[in-house]
């Protein structure tokens, strides 16, 4: 068996570069760029902040940035010249495989954290204390626990919906079986009030369950008609972009893709895993941004056809995990080189904020 080493992402830009000025030369009169090409040319990001550690999830307080990062359980804060500080370690966190300090969100002056602990991930909050520079982190309060985890397929992107309420994605833990078990919340995409409680209009009374059927869910956003969109890592078939529905089944294990069966949702786009490996997602004007890790590509999907995409940045800074809308209406992306399935150069894993078209 031959094994061809793979060139790293500054070889790969200086390669790519080197064709593109070969080719130009080459021609007496280069053809206008293809929509593709203009979208990137849109598309330079500029760094807010570099040297994180596995960083996993984004969220803002105010004008101030949070990240939380996976294996050493921390929640940093950035100022405005990108300079981390830590705010707190999370207690309880037990960081294995993909497990570890993942999603968080911030609402009403709480900081709430989803994170793989030594026999289940749970959902805790915090109340932020202080002033941007100096923040603290309260006692913590748990608002949802018992979810399955394992070595992987956690889940653990958290983001409140415009209803005001906590949605959750849970991957099935390893155990494909969960997804499709009413009594587990492994596979599922859940839903609580702040506190925990149960909405009374969740599909299945007392249940937080909102949907099931689901492999590994990692990226929640609402279009502004109150879509709810999720980012789906398949097996080995397909990855997958869903629309949500209150107590709808997205197949799985039964089904990966797009599979015409009329017991299961089919999601809106599907790609292979390969070029995907879709994580964190986001809602920006009038499209859909999604961060893909194996893929190491940004894709923008139209809403007023999301069937569609457009791909982005690909392969020039490896993996990504997480998209937010940034304060200022640009897109913010966390690169995951980090992880320990990357290929992490001087300055990883970054954060890099991309101005969009308007």
């Amino acid at each position: 068996m031959r094994i061809t080493a793979r060139p790293s992402r500054g070889a790969r830009l200086v390669a790519a570069s080197a064709i593109a000025l070969l080719t130009l030369a080459s021609c007496t009169a280069p053809e206008p760029p293809s929509p593709s090409t203009a979208a990137e040319a849109l598309l330079e990001p500029r760094i807010v902040a570099s040297d994180l550690d596995a960083p996993w999830s984004v969220a803002f307080y105010g004008d101030t940035p949070l990240v939380s990062e996976r294996d050493s359980a921390r929640i940093l804060e950035l100022d405005a010249d990108g300079n981390a500080r830590e705010v707190a370690v999370v207690e309880g966190v037990a960081p294995r495989g993909e497990g570890g300090l993942l999603g968080i969100a911030v609402r009403d002056g709480y900081l709430y954290a989803y994170f793989t602990a030594d026999e289940e991930n749970r959902i805790e909050r915090f109340e932020l204390r202080g002033e941007a520079g100096s923040l603290a982190l309260g006692e913590a309060e748990t608002v949802l626990e018992g979810i399955p985890a394992a070595g992987n397929h956690n889940g653990g992107r958290i983001a409140f919906g415009p209803d005001g309420l906590l949605y959750a994605t849970a991957g099935d833990a390893g155990e494909s079986g969960n997804a499709q078990d009413p009594g587990s919340l492994a596979g599922k995409i859940l839903r609580v009030t702040a506190t925990g409680a149960v909405p009374d209009d969740n599909p299945f009374p007392g249940s937080p369950v909102y949907s099931f059927g689901h492999r590994n869910p990692q990226g929640l956003a609402w279009a502004p008609d109150g879509t709810l969109y999720a980012s789906e890592f398949g097996q080995n078939t397909w990855d997958e972009l869903n629309a949500i529905r209150a107590g709808g089944n997205y197949g799985w294990p039964e089904a990966e893709g797009i599979a015409g069966d009329s017991g299961f949702i089919d999601p809106v786009q599907q790609w292979a895993p390969g070029d995907a490996s879709p994580s964190g997602i986001a809602v920006a004007g009038d499209d859909l941004y999604v961060a893909n890790l194996r893929g190491e590509r940004l894709r923008r999907i139209p809403l007023a056809d999301p069937t569609t995409s457009t791909e982005l940045a690909v392969g020039r800074y490896g993996r990504l995990r997480d998209a937010v809308v940034a304060p200022d209406g640009s897109l913010w992306v966390l690169t995951n080189n980090t992880d320990g399935r990357g290929d992490p150069e001087p300055g990883d894993d970054r954060l890099l904020a991309f101005d969009l078209p308007r």
